[in-house]
C-alpha cells in the first residue's frame, strides 16, 4: 500500500516546495549530503515525538546508481569470451555425464544463473595465498559446482578425461559431485551443499580471521571471505540464524553474495512477494551493508526517463512470481504484460523491438553491475555486506530450462537447445559435432587462454585450492601430564576437572600453549572452566567496556581483545562453527591450532551433526569434549538432558576418534596421542571424548594400559577365584565403576571371580575389527588375522558382559567379533529423567546389582557351576522387581 493512501496529503504545495529544496540539495551537494539531512530530520522528529518506524528496504532499484559505478578496467570482450565457454563446458560436462549414465544426474541450472557472479569474482576479487596475500576464503554454493570444474579445465587444471568422469569417483579419476574436501584434498575447502551450513560457517570464519589477528597469531588484514549462496538456501534456519553476530563483530572481511534466481527446486521462492526487499529487511535490519544488483546496464536509459517515477512503480508492484514468467516467455511476452499494464510505460518502449526488450538484463548477468557491487563490498568498512544478484535460473538454457519450475533438476538438452545455446553464447562448435556435445578449450596461444592466465597470475595463483598440511607443532609428551597420571588418593573428582587441568597444563605449554582455542556455549561455569576467564580472557573484538559485576572476585569475568577463550554464548551451531574454522586452520591459514569445544554431551552430535559430518569431510582437527555425558550421569536435569546415544551418533563419521573414559590417566593418554596424531603426525581426524560431572576417587595409570587405551580396552583388573566360575566384565565412563562394585558383589556373594576391562571405545574397537574382518574376507587363503579384541578376550574364560551409560547398541557392536563367546550387554534404552543417580542406574538397568545379576545369568546359560535359582536368589536379594516396566519403552 503506499504512504499517501494512509496519510493524504494535507498541503501538496508545502509537500512540494520540501521536495524541491531536497532536489537542489540533491543536484548541488549529492546524494550523501542528502542522506546526512534527511537523518538529522527525521531524528529531530523522533526527539519530538513523532512516530516514524524504521523501513529496512528500499527501492526496488539498485543499490549503485550508475554515476557512482567503480568500472572494471579488465578486457570485457575476452571475459565474455571465457565466461562463455565456461558456461558451455559446465553445461556440457553434466550432459555428457548423463549420456554416460541417467544414474548420475548433475544440475546445469544454479551456474548458468551464476556465472557472472563468479566470473568476475575470479578474475578481479578472490586472491589465492600468495607472497603478497594471504589468499581470501571462497565458500563456493555447492550446487555450482560444474561452473568451477569447468573455468578449472580452461586454467589447465582439470582434464578433459576428469570432466568426462563427473560424479564417476570410485577408480579416483572422476570428479565429486560438490565440494567435498575428503574427496577432492587439494581442490576444494569447504563443503557448502548440505544448504544453510555454507553460510553460518562462513561467518564464524571470518571472526575467526579477527581472532587471530586480535591474537597475534597472524596477520589477516586484506584477507576476505566470500560466501555463495542461493535465494532459497536463505529459507535454512542457519543461514540467517547468525547474522547478528557478524554485524556485532563488525565484520567488514565478510562478504555474502545472495543468487536471487527467485527459483528453488520446486518453484518460486517467494512468488507472491519479493525475495530480494525481504532479505534486504532481515540483512539491513540486523546491521549489514546492502547492495542490491537487481537491473542490469540495459535498464539504465529507460530509468534514468522514468522522471515520474511509473517504471519503478511496476518494478515494486510485479512479484517474484510474475518476474519468473516474463523470463520463461519473449520479449512480446514482457512488453504486453510488464510494460503494458500503464500506457506511459508502453509508450516508454514504443521505439524498442521485442527482441530490445528481451535484452533488458538483470543485475547479476552484467559484469559491470558486479564489478561495481563487488568493488563497493571490499572497501566498505565496519560491517559485513551482502550482495543481492538478481538472475535467472537456467540462464542460457532456453526451451530446455530457462526461468521453468523444472530447471533445478535438468540434467539433458535435447539438440535444438543445445544449438541455441551455442549461438546465444558463440561457441566455435560446427553443427555436425553438437550431438556428441563436445567440450571447448582455446589454444594455449589463444587471447583468451594468455588473458585467463594473466588474470590467475595477478590473483596470485587459482582458486579454489586448498593446503593439505602445515607445519607441524610438537606435541607435549604424556610426562607433562603427570598429575593426571597419579592417583588422587581419597581427592574425588570429575574426568571434566581432570579434562580442565590437563587444558591448563596445555595453555601454559611454551610451544604450543598460544595455538589452544577453548570453546564453550555459556557453560564455562558448568564444566569448571571460571577460573580461565581471568587467566585467558573471552575473546571480545571491542574489549571490555564495562567494569564486570564480579569485578571484585577471584575468577571474574574478564572480555579482552587479545583473549584466548571463544564464549559463544547459548549457542552449539555457532561454537561448531568456530570449532571447524579452528580445526582446520591448518589449511585455510597455514597455521595449526588446537580447538576444545566443550559442551552438553546430549546437545552435540544431536543438535549439530550436520556440521559434524561437515566437519569430517573438511579433515578438521581438534577435540569435542561431550560434558555431563550419560543417560544417569546429569542425573536432575531430566529426558531433555540425559545423553545415551552421542557414541552412536560420533561413530558414524568415519574420521572422527571417540573415547568414553572414565579415569583421569585415561583422559590424559588419549588427548596426548590425540595431539600427536593431529598436530606432529598431521592425521585428519579429530577427536569426541565424553567427560562427566561425578566426582570419585581416581586411581593411577596402571603400568602397560596406555597402549590397550588408545585401542579401546584394557584389564583393568584380574579376578582371583576357581576356574568354571569367572566372568569378564567390561564398563566404560560413568558405570565402569558399578561395574567395578558388581565385581565385588559376585566374589563375595556368589564366589564368581570377575576380570574387569576398561572398554574406552566400543567405537574404535569395532573398526580396527572390521578391518580385520574384511582382509580376512579378501585373502581367503592367508592366516586370518585376529582382531585386537578377539585378541584381549579369546583366552579369557567365561561369558562376557558390558554395560555402559549409553544405549546397548554402543556395546553391543562388537558381538560379532568375540567368537564363541556368550556375550550379554547393559545398556540406558530408553528417555530420561529426573532422580538421584543411584535410582536412575537402577532404573536403566546398568547398577551394579543388574550387572551381577547379568553376569550370573550369562553363567547359568553356558555352565553348570550355576544354577538359574542362584539367578533368582540374587533378583531377591538385590531388590530387583522382575514385573517392573521395560526402561526402553517406560
Amino acid at each position: 500500500m503506499d504512504m499517501k493512501d494512509i496519510n493524504p496529503d494535507v498541503d501538496p504545495q508545502e509537500t512540494q516546495e520540501w521536495l524541491d529544496a531536497l532536489d537542489g540539495v540533491l543536484r548541488q551537494e549529492g546524494t550523501d549530503r542528502a542522506h546526512f539531512l534527511l537523518e538529522r530530520l527525521i531524528e529531530k522528529a523522533r526527539r519530538a515525538g513523532a512516530y516514524l518506524p524504521y523501513s529496512a528496504q528500499t527501492a526496488y532499484i539498485n543499490t549503485i546508481p550508475p554515476s557512482r559505478e567503480e568500472r572494471s578496467p579488465g578486457d570485457h570482450e575476452l571475459e565474455n569470451r571465457i565466461r562463455s565457454y565456461v558456461r558451455w563446458n559446465a553445461m556440457a560436462m553434466v550432459v555428457r555425464s548423463n549420456m554416460e549414465s541417467s544414474e548420475l544426474g548433475g544440475h546445469i541450472a544454479s551456474f548458468a544463473s551464476a556465472a557472472t557472479l563468479y566470473d568476475v569474482g575470479f578474475n578481479h576479487f578472490f586472491h589465492a595465498p600468495s607472497e603478497k596475500h594471504g589468499g581470501d576464503l571462497v565458500y563456493i554454493q555447492g550446487h555450482s559446482a560444474p561452473g568451477i570444474y569447468a573455468r578449472a579445465f580452461l586454467e589447465g587444471r582439470i582434464t578433459e578425461q576428469q570432466l568426462d568422469n563427473f560424479r564417476q569417483e570410485v577408480d579416483g579419476k572422476g570428479l565429486s559431485s560438490y565440494p567435498h574436501p575428503w574427496l577432492m584434498p587439494e581442490f576444494w575447502q569447504f563443503p557448502t551443499v548440505s544448504m544453510g551450513l555454507g553460510p553460518l560457517m562462513a561467518i564464524y570464519q571470518a571472526r575467526l580471521m579477527k581472532y587471530l589477528q586480535d591474537r597475534g597469531v597472524i596477520e589477516t588484514d586484506g584477507r576476505k571471505v566470500w560466501a555463495f549462496m542461493g535465494d532459497g538456501e536463505m529459507d535454512e534456519p542457519e543461514s540467517l540464524g547468525a547474522i547478528a553476530l557478524a554485524s556485532r563483530e563488525r565484520l567488514d572481511n565478510l562478504v555474502f553474495v545472495v543468487n536471487c534466481n527467485l527459483q528453488r527446486l520446486d518453484g518460486p521462492v517467494r512468488g507472491n512477494g519479493k525475495i530480494i526487499q525481504e532479505l534486504e529487511g532481515d540483512f539491513r535490519g540486523a546491521g549489514w551493508n546492502v547492495i542490491k544488483v537487481i537491473w542490469g546496464s540495459y535498464w539504465d536509459p529507460l530509468l534514468a526517463r522514468d522522471t515520474k517515477g511509473l517504471l519503478m512503480k511496476r518494478m515494486e508492484e510485479a512479484v517474484d512470481g510474475e518476474y519468473q514468467v516474463f523470463k520463461s516467455r519473449d520479449g512480446a511476452y514482457v512488453r504486453k504484460h510488464f510494460f503494458g499494464k500503464y500506457p506511459e510505460l508502453a509508450e516508454m518502449v514504443a521505439n524498442m523491438t521485442d527482441d530490445d526488450i528481451w535484452r533488458l538484463n538483470r543485475g547479476g548477468h552484467d559484469p559491470h553491475k558486479i564489478y561495481a557491487a563487488y568493488a563497493a563490498a571490499v572497501k566498505h568498512k565496519g560491517q559485513p555486506t551482502v550482495i543481492l544478484a538478481k538472475t535467472i535460473k537456467g540462464y542460457g538454457m532456453g526451451e530446455a530450462g530457462e526461468g521453468q519450475n523444472i530447471t533445478h533438476q535438468q540434467k539433458k538438452m535435447g539438440t535444438s537447445s543445445i544449438k541455441a545455446f551455442r549461438d546465444r553464447f558463440n561457441i566455435p562448435i560446427p553443427d555436425d559435432q553438437l550431438k556428441s556435445v563436445p567440450l571447448y578449450k582455446p589454444a594455449d596461444d589463444s587471447p583468451e587462454t594468455r588473458y585467463l592466465k594473466e588474470r590467475v597470475a595477478a590473483m596470485g595463483g587459482a582458486l579454489p585450492a586448498r593446503r593439505v598440511k602445515a607445519a607441524p607443532l610438537q606435541a607435549p609428551p604424556l610426562s607433562a601430564f603427570e598429575s593426571q597420571l597419579k592417583s588422587t588418593d581419597e581427592r574425588e573428582i570429575s574426568t571434566t576437572m581432570a579434562f580442565v587441568r590437563i587444558l591448563n597444563t596445555l595453555v601454559r605449554d611454551k610451544t604450543i600453549g598460544k595455538y589452544v582455542v577453548p570453546i564453550v556455549p555459556d557453560e564455562s561455569r558448568t564444566f569448571g572452566m571460571e577460573g580461565m576467564f581471568r587467566q585467558l580472557g573471552i575473546y571480545s573484538s571491542v574489549g571490555q567496556l564495562y567494569v564486570p559485576q564480579d569485578a571484585d572476585q577471584l575468577m571474574f569475568y574478564k572480555e579482552d581483545k587479545k583473549g584466548q577463550i571463544l564464549q559463544e554464548g547459548i549457542n552449539e551451531a555457532g561454537g561448531m562453527c568456530s570449532w571447524i574454522a579452528a580445526a582446520t586452520a591448518y589449511s585455510t591459514h597455514g597455521v595449526s591450532m588446537i580447538p576444545f569445544f566443550i559442551f552438553y554431551s546430549m546437545f552435540g552430535f544431536q543438535r549439530v551433526g550436520d556440521l559434524a559430518w561437515a566437519a569430517g569431510d573438511m579433515r578438521a582437527r581438534g577435540f569435542l569434549l561431550g560434558g555431563t555425558s550419560g543417560r544417569t550421569t546429569l542425573n536432575g536435569e531430566g529426558l531433555q538432558h540425559e545423553d545415551g546415544h552421542s557414541h552412536i551418533l560420533s561413530g558414524t563419521v568415519p574420521n572422527c576418534v571417540s573415547y568414553d573414559p572414565t579415569f583421569s590417566y585415561e583422559v590424559a593418554v588419549i588427548i596426548q596421542d590425540g595431539l600427536r596424531r593431529m598436530l606432529q603426525e598431521q592425521e585428519d581426524i579429530y577427536y569426541y571424548i565424553t567427560l562427566m560431572n561425578e566426582n570419585y576417587a581416581h586411581p593411577a595409570l596402571p603400568a602397560g594400559a596406555a597402549p590397550g587405551i588408545l585401542k579401546g580396552m584394557y584389564l583393568l583388573r584380574e579376578g582371583k577365584g576357581k576356574k568354571g566360575r569367572r566372568v569378564q566384565l567390561l564398563g566404560s565412563g560413568a558405570i565402569l565403576r558399578e561395574v567395578i562394585a558388581a565385581a565385588d558383589l559376585l566374589e563375595h556373594d556368589f564366589g564368581v571371580s570377575a576380570d574387569i576391562w576398561s572398554a574406552t571405545s566400543f567405537t574404535e574397537l569395532r573398526r580396527e575389527a572390521l578391518a580385520c574382518t574384511r582382509w580376512n574376507m579378501l585373502h581367503p587363503e592367508a592366516e586370518p588375522r585376529l582382531s585386537y579384541v578377539e585378541t584381549c578376550l579369546k583366552n579369557r574364560e567365561g561369558p562376557v558382559i558390558a554395560a555402559t551409560d549409553y544405549v546397548k547398541l554402543y556395546s553391543d557392536q562388537i558381538r560379532g567379533f568375540l567368537r564363541g563367546k556368550h556375550y550379554t550387554t547393559l545398556g540406558t534404552d530408553g528417555f530420561g529423567r529426573s532422580d538421584t543417580r543411584k535410582r536412575l542406574r537402577g532404573f536403566f538397568e546398568v547398577d551394579r546389582n543388574h550387572v551381577a545379576v547379568a553376569a550370573l545369568k550369562a553363567l547359568a546359560d553356558t555352565t553348570e557351576s550355576v544354577a538359574p535359582k542362584v539367578v533368582s536368589e540374587a533378583i531377591r536379594k538385590y531388590g530387583i522387581d522382575p514385573e517392573k516396566p521395560n526402561p526402553a519403552t517406560a
